[in-house]
């Protein structure tokens, strides 16, 4: 079972993962609406990127819009899940050491105690936003057992990954089933709310294209991130 899933599933996931993605991608591009959107942006092309590069690279800085300074506490949180969430399944030691030998590649490694810290803060992090979306009754009217779930799936590899890592109970059965969670996040993603990771910049640059060109952002107003 562990070459299988370590082998063809492996390839799969990660294929349905780029390929899915991609597509998100492009089809949030295609579905703007020609007259609305995309002419203005064809029309004023250097505004727009303008526009585009403030409103990403300012929502991907802590604090650095009015939204996450009004809530500073959301904002450690959300920024530490996110961090561990990119940086522990690039940079882990054991994950490039696989890579190395599926592709010959690897990429740098963290320090076992920092991966060890955000992988923790990924943890706690998760348990804070299933938290606060049931004490927060703005949220909990929200919220349904779909959300629920795209959490769990997000934060299931890192559990797997810490009951594998301090080899609680069998550590083969935890290592299998953190590779399994991974692969259903990645297969699953393209299809779920989970395609954020890439749509969140493609939101962004749109966002940050529609203030910058028909907003105010030509008449050097500024933009009220």
């Amino acid at each position: 079972m562990y070459g299988f899933i370590t082998g063809p599933l492996f390839w799969l996931s990660v294929s349905i993962f780029i390929i899915g993605m991609a597509v998100r991608f492009v089809m949030y591009f295609k579905g703007l609406h020609w007259q609305l959107d995309r002419v203005a942006y064809r029309a004023f092309p250097m505004q727009g990127l303008k526009g585009a590069w403030r409103s990403i690279y300012r929502w991907l800085l802590p604090f650095g819009t009015h939204s996450w300074r009004k809530q500073p506490f959301m904002t450690v949180v959300f920024f530490g899940f996110h961090i561990g969430a990119v940086l522990v399944p690039l940079f882990l030691l054991a994950h490039n050491v696989f890579l190395e030998e599926k592709i010959g590649f690897s990429l740098f490694t963290l320090n076992p105690t920092v991966a060890d810290i955000l992988t923790w803060a990924v943890v706690g992090s998760a348990v804070c936003l299933a938290l606060r979306r049931v004490a927060l009754p703005e949220v909990r009217i929200l919220t349904t057992s779909y959300d629920f779930f795209i959490l769990l799936l997000s934060v299931a590899p890192f559990v797997t990954g810490l009951l594998a890592r301090y080899e609680i109970g069998s550590y083969s059965f935890w290592l299998v089933l953190h590779i399994l969670c991974g692969e259903a996040l990645l297969i699953l993603a393209p299809f779920t709310k989970l395609s954020h990771i890439v749509l969140f910049f493609a939101s962004r640059a749109q966002l940050g294209m529609d203030y910058g060109i028909k907003r105010g952002g030509m008449k050097g107003k500024g933009m009220a991130w």
